[in-house]
């Protein structure tokens, strides 16, 4: 896999071209990542600590699911928890691992379900795909869709320049993975109306060949929906 450094965002088709380098590597992604979700005990905390916050109670959406792990970790911890995403070829993965697990295709920017339904929401390194210009929207459909005193979670690479993917695994597909600065996003969710509960950042793990630093953030819909520009329903 050649992998180059570029500031350019993604083009408007954004979200097929997504769909299309995930179909392609859906099983050599699920091959080599095998076993290493949640592989730091941080990472495991701050699952834990997302599961203990929304409790047993309620739909939990694991969006850009991939292959199911995060899906599959989050009804471990006791969730009701199904997974989306774009991708049919990874669905077909996490289906075939996880058989007794629900998995939907669809976009993130439109869940299909109704308004404040979800008790929470984990965004599991998913948003890196996605075009600034488009977070606002995005952000606006997550809160849309949790249910008031509902939680979201975002994990995503932080630190250094947008990474280019080109021929993984050698597909014939390339990607960019974009770099966010967590007080930015954080500021985006509090536009949204959301409030934000708490901002972590580790430093990458060799082991699991990290290169940038990772990034949590942990936000909450107020019981009091708040309106964008910080107005309350």
């Amino acid at each position: 896999m050649t992998v180059s450094d570029t500031g350019s965002e993604p083009g408007s088709d954004f979200l097929s071209s997504t769909r299309e380098f995930y179909d392609a590597i859906a099983e050599d992604y699920a091959a080599m990542f095998a076993g290493k979700h949640a592989a730091t005990p941080l990472d495991r905390a701050i699952l834990a600590a997302f599961a203990e916050l929304v409790g047993d109670e309620g739909t939990v959406a694991d969006v850009g699911c991939g292959p199911g792990r995060s899906t599959a970790h989050l009804a471990a911890l006791g969730l009701r928890a199904y997974g989306l995403d774009l991708s049919e070829s990874m669905l077909a993965v996490a289906r075939r691992e996880n058989p007794e697990l629900r998995f939907e295709q669809g976009s993130m920017l439109d869940l299909g379900v109704s308004d404040g339904s979800l008790a929470g929401i984990v965004s599991w390194y998913s948003t890196i795909h996605t075009p600034v210009d488009r977070l606002p929207a995005l952000f606006a459909e997550f809160h849309r869709a949790l249910a008031p005193g509902g939680h979201l979670l975002l994990a995503f690479q932080t630190g250094g320049p947008h990474r280019r993917h080109d021929r993984p695994f050698g597909h014939d597909v390339s990607l960019t993975f974009l770099r966010r600065q967590p007080d930015d996003l954080a500021q985006l969710l509090t536009e949204t109306g959301f409030t934000l509960g708490s901002r972590t950042i580790r430093e990458p793990d060799e082991d699991l060949g990290e290169r940038t630093p990772q990034a949590y953030l942990l936000a909450r819909k107020p019981v009091t929906a708040a309106r964008p520009g910080g107005a309350t329903a």
